[in-house]
């Protein structure tokens, strides 16, 4: 049973968001969720986490994908996995709780996926340690966000840092591959694109070994 605390500004911000969530973002969520599968390496992953999985679109997206595999989900909004519960079926896991502290064993996962939440974690370091250490061995790591390397992206980071307290940091390709590398992760690689004029994106992957 999900207990409810005091929310934190990015519960309480998709506390407001999640009944509205999926149409207001419809055409991004689309885009951003398809260029992300169109670039994933894992050919027949078993287990598969998603990390910030919001109201399950990725997690719908990756059970027709990979109808065989584990899947489970976790993310910090209660809000958010009410729309998920009634969204998929029973046999997906779904956690309330941080990326940066994971309720799950270590080699846990074949993949560990998240897509447009990266800029949320309050300590992105103890992020990608965290999703390492429930990888398994020769699994990977994959992440798509915003890209502070594309203009319109930047100057989002800057507003919503300074009026937004939800938001942490959009992070340039360079910063990610570095968070990768410091992990000990390999075989990394970085897609960086557009899913429309205003939208920069990028998908980092590696591998644990």
């Amino acid at each position: 049973m999900w207990r409810k605390q005091p929310l934190k500004p990015v519960q309480r911000e998709y506390a407001r968001l999640a009944k509205t969530y999926d149409r207001r973002w419809a055409s991004y969520l689309e885009g951003s969720i398809t260029q992300t599968l169109n670039l994933l390496h894992s050919s027949s992953p078993n287990q598969i986490l998603d990390l910030g999985c919001g109201t399950g679109l990725l997690l719908e997206s990756l059970l027709a994908r990979f109808p065989e595999a584990k899947l489970v989900g976790i993310d910090y909004s209660l809000a958010m996995l009410d729309v998920a519960k009634q969204r998929l079926p029973e046999t997906i896991e779904l956690h309330l709780g941080s990326a940066e502290d994971l309720p799950f064993a270590d080699h846990s996962f074949d993949l560990v996926i998240s897509t447009s939440a990266f800029h949320y974690f309050p300590n992105p370091v103890l992020g990608i340690l965290e999703a390492t250490r429930v990888l398994k061995t020769n699994g990977n790591l994959v992440i798509t966000d915003w890209c502070a390397d594309y203009w319109t992206c930047g100057l989002l980071d800057l507003w919503l840092r300074l009026f937004n307290r939800a938001h942490v940091h959009t992070y340039t390709v360079k910063e990610f591959e570095q968070l990768f590398q410091n992990q000990g992760l390999t075989e990394i690689q970085v897609s960086r694109y557009k899913i429309n004029w205003f939208w920069g994106m990028m998908t980092v992957q590696g591998r644990k070994i």
